[in-house]
């Protein structure tokens, strides 16, 4: 078993595909679908995915957010199912600590976002493995600026060691030079270091 986990981030059509309530360009889109799970395919490596139920109520994004409705077109995951876990975490809120009544259920209306970080935590042991099991977590989607910097530093407080795929994530605006300054700086830096694609070959075909 490798012991070098991808996790993908809110990879989903909201996010990554024209007519997406919150499209921008952004290259690492084009990158995760026509490298890394071509790549992913080829390697028999499976990707361990995190999604979002983004349905209001939400207290605390000021009402700016209202997507990622189950059962829509823009709720739909864009990493392909023949190459992902089926044990897949949904949350409601950045951190992935935060869950609600009926997520992901599109014939339910959703309860108020809560914290349940045993139900993340018993995720994690069981789809990723415990952090003695598991060498490295690389964290790939979108975005650096809000939801994968704080998945970032979950996994970190959890105990895991972290990683960020730098071709494969993007800020929410799509700007490379905010994207440049988010990797190298802290606070993302006190939680994870950042990888390139060819050091993260590297690492998984090292025996």
């Amino acid at each position: 078993m490798n012991k070098i986990k991808i996790l993908s981030v809110d990879f989903q059509k909201d996010f990554t595909s024209k007519g997406g309530i919150c499209y921008e360009f952004r290259p690492s889109v084009n990158f995760i679908k026509n490298i890394l799970v071509p790549y992913s395919r080829k390697n028999n490596i499976k990707i361990v995915e995190i999604i979002s139920d983004y349905r209001q109520p939400r207290p605390g994004d000021r009402g700016q957010g209202d997507e990622c409705h189950p059962g829509e077109w823009g709720y739909k995951s864009e990493i392909p199912s023949d190459i992902k876990l089926k044990n897949i975490w949904i949350k409601c809120m950045n951190s992935p600590i935060w869950t609600r009544k009926n997520i992901g259920n599109p014939n339910k209306k959703p309860g108020l976002p809560y914290q349940d970080p045993k139900a993340f935590k018993k995720w994690l042991n069981l789809t990723i493995g415990k952090p003695k099991e598991v060498k490295e977590i690389v964290l790939i989607g979108q975005t650096i600026d809000c939801c994968v910097i704080s998945t970032a530093q979950e996994l970190n407080w959890h105990a895991y060691k972290v990683s960020i795929l730098k071709e494969a994530t993007d800020t929410y605006s799509g700007s490379q030079k905010e994207k440049e300054i988010i990797l190298n700086n802290p606070p993302l830096t006190n939680w994870a270091e950042v990888i390139s694609f060819k050091d993260l070959k590297k690492k998984l075909e090292t025996k």
